[in-house]
């Protein structure tokens, strides 16, 4: 009895070889916590908000152990500071430009401590690495753990201030209200991101819990285990990393395959996760915004930003590039700020120069297309479909960089694909990876089939008492845990 009480204990820490994940036994029983006595606070607004913020934040100690206190640090600086601005912006003895004055150097203090602390945990041995390639020297790198999510609620805080200075938004009364926004668990620590003009409405509503919403909620989660537990972590494992790890042991066709694969890996990875947190959230009474929309069905770069995690191409649409200016300036200034904002958003991503290229790609790709959808001819149905076709490639051809961890793998991985292809190994492959070969197949199949499948199958689940609904949540996960790769996989976008 001793060893098990222990063992439980032992789970209930903080373990940084373990990391909770929500495609994990632990998660299940964590959130089965959570909703067995939600249904009795659901409608007391002030205990529901501790109630799910206190889970939130033990979510997140799972998930990065102490540095739940920068999470919290953070929330009491953007809630202090939109407070401040609200106050300046309302000061009846103030003039405009004392106002004005004022406000700028309240952001600037937002953004210096967001920007700082994101900067310092997740660029510091970027720069101290671009120093000594540069300069030849030897600075040692500094031993730095990178909180989860941190990108995300950084830009999740920056929001909320950001809507305050531009009137968008009046501030939290509460600093537990605002500390629930910024650590609501489904999304906190790979998206979407959820801005607060759009999330702190919800706090206050009454929420309700029904068969279409759980209905909505189970389609949602459905999709996302089987999109991460089985397709994604499947070929990953036993394809994707083992050619991207080590692409001069295989053939060209056998590079390109695996280029294809991590395309829809990182696809049914990430969309996997937001479909989880949208679904999760619903369960709750709260909705997040959409984050995926059938990218790669996208006939342009520009029309493939609207599909692929909306919520931060919107975020740098909003935040950034408008800001810089946007297409009121002339072309020449559009052309920049596409560029700057897609560098700055290949580096959010991760610190490192492949994933500046990657951004810097994309950035020359919508300046193309910019230039490309000007002329009439765009939009002829063959020409849309020789876009998507051209889209797909530029896509996948990028994804070469955002997957390789260094240049010279990915110069590498090019290499073999245009001068070693060796087309008829393509049947050797179909052979020695047959079920990698019709989980990519059946992917795209299913990412291209109209939405109409995925509402068919949500109709279906309206009409199927509440009890009925959760005993299939427990069949199919119970089924998607047997059916995944044999060590559970960290969603990609955690390292971001």
């Amino acid at each position: 009895m001793k060893a098990i009480l222990d063992h439980i204990l032992q789970n209930l820490v903080y373990n940084p070889q373990s990391p909770l994940l929500f495609n994990s036994v632990f998660f299940l029983f964590f959130f089965l916590a959570i909703m067995f006595f939600y249904p009795l606070i659901v409608s007391r607004i002030k205990v529901r908000t501790w109630y799910l913020m206190l889970f939130s934040l033990y979510f997140y100690y799972k998930t990065s152990g102490v540095f739940v206190l920068l999470l919290i640090l953070t929330s009491f600086v953007n809630f202090g500071i939109g407070a401040w601005i609200h106050r300046v912006a309302t000061d009846e003895y103030a003039t405009l430009r004392q106002k004005l004055f004022r406000k700028r150097g309240l952001l600037l203090l937002s953004i210096i401590w967001n920007l700082g602390s994101l900067g310092y945990y997740k660029y510091t041995n970027f720069v101290i690495n671009t120093i000594n390639q540069l300069s030849g020297g030897q600075l040692p790198l500094v031993d730095i753990f990178l909180p989860v999510g941190i990108s995300f609620f950084t830009f999740q805080t920056m929001s909320y201030t950001l809507d305050i200075y531009f009137g968008k938004l009046k501030p939290l009364k509460s600093f537990f209200d605002f500390t629930f926004f910024v650590s609501f668990f489904p999304q906190l620590v790979a998206g979407p991101i959820v801005r607060a003009t759009w999330f702190i409405p919800q706090i206050h509503a009454r929420l309700s819990l029904n068969k279409d919403v759980m209905a909505r909620a189970l389609t949602l989660i459905f999709a996302g285990l089987l999109k991460k537990g089985v397709i994604a972590d499947y070929i990953s494992v036993n394809f994707v990393d083992r050619v991207f790890d080590a692409p001069a042991l295989f053939s060209g066709v056998e590079n390109l395959l695996a280029v294809y694969g991590y395309g829809l890996q990182i696809y049914c990875d990430f969309s996997g996760y937001s479909d989880i947190a949208i679904g999760l959230a619903l369960m709750m009474g709260f909705e997040l915004p959409q984050n995926f929309n059938a990218p790669y069905v996208a006939s342009s770069i520009t029309d493939f930003w609207r599909r692929w995690h909306i919520s931060l191409s919107t975020w740098l649409r909003d935040y950034l590039y408008i800001p810089l200016g946007g297409n009121r300036r002339g072309k020449a200034r559009q052309y920049l700020n596409l560029m700057l904002t897609m560098v700055l958003g290949g580096l959010w991503h991760g610190a490192s120069w492949n994933f500046v290229f990657w951004g810097t790609m994309h950035g020359i790709g919508l300046a193309f297309d910019k230039i490309w959808l000007s002329f009439k001819i765009s939009q002829s149905k063959v020409m849309k479909v020789l876009g998507t076709i051209v889209t797909f490639h530029f896509v996948s051809f990028c994804w070469i960089f955002f997957r390789s961890r260094s240049f010279a793998n990915s110069w590498q991985i090019l290499d073999r694909i245009f001068n070693h292809f060796k087309a008829p190994l393509f049947w050797q492959w179909i052979e020695g990876y047959r079920n990698v070969g019709i989980l990519i197949l059946l992917g795209f199949i299913f990412h291209w089939l109209p939405a109409r499948f995925s509402l068919g199958f949500e109709s279906v689940l309206k009409k199927i008492p509440l009890p009925l609904q959760a005993t299939l949540l427990a069949l199919v996960i119970w089924i998607l845990f047997q059916a995944r790769a044999s060590d559970i996989q960290p969603f990609i976008y955690f390292q971001f």
